[in-house]
């Protein structure tokens, strides 16, 4: 992973999940992270960490492959 993309998922994307954290999702977070042991809390933000920022990556290819294809 790039640094750019850990920089960029520290100060934007980690904010929006942040938010998300306290919508109609809360409760489904919490959840999960409460039936962890606190030895894998920092292997459950590593997932969470990438999976935010392939799917941010996958958002920007579609989103370039539905412009061209709008053409």
């Amino acid at each position: 992973m790039s640094d750019f993309m850990l920089r960029f998922y520290a100060n934007y994307i980690r904010p929006q999940l942040y938010e998300i954290h306290e919508g109609e999702y809360a409760n489904c977070f919490e959840n999960v992270a409460d039936s962890l042991p606190d030895s894998l809390l920092p292997d459950l933000q590593k997932c969470e960490e990438f999976t935010a920022i392939h799917a941010f990556l996958l958002g920007l290819r579609t989103g370039a492959g539905l412009s061209a294809a709008a053409r």
